[in-house]
């Protein structure tokens, strides 16, 4: 139990590192307030992707459960948001309001298309 919590929080330094590659995760503001803003903007980062995540995975695992697959507790107890490979970290980004609300469209796993819709992410 206490090896599967480490694996956690490294998950989740690891994601934190990969947010913050411009700085070399080094904080680079000479007076602790600043400092503070930039763990604070660093977190706000980290819980956006976390609930990105959390959202998608939530919206996969019932379109499985809907297409028949048998989802059980022991796979959902492997599932984690800390993933970061299907986001861009790097690049331009724009942000659009959405032309209906709620989730985009889910990856069909058969078009061969892996990366997904990189440019909304």
């Amino acid at each position: 139990m206490i090896g599967a919590q480490l694996n956690v929080t490294e998950a989740r330094h690891r994601l934190a590192r990969n947010i913050f590659f411009g700085q070399r995760g080094e904080l680079r503001q000479h007076y602790r307030e600043g400092m503070e803003d930039q763990l604070g903007a660093l977190v706000l980062a980290l819980n956006a992707v976390v609930l990105f995540n959390s959202l998608y995975i939530d919206a996969a695992v019932k379109q499985l459960a809907a297409d028949g697959f048998p989802v059980t507790d022991d796979l959902l107890a492997r599932l984690s948001p800390l993933q970061f490979d299907h986001i861009n970290f790097l690049g331009r980004y724009a942000f659009a309001r959405p032309s209906a609300p709620g989730l985009g469209p889910l990856r069909d796993p058969h078009s061969g298309d892996k990366t997904g819709d990189s440019e909304d992410e």
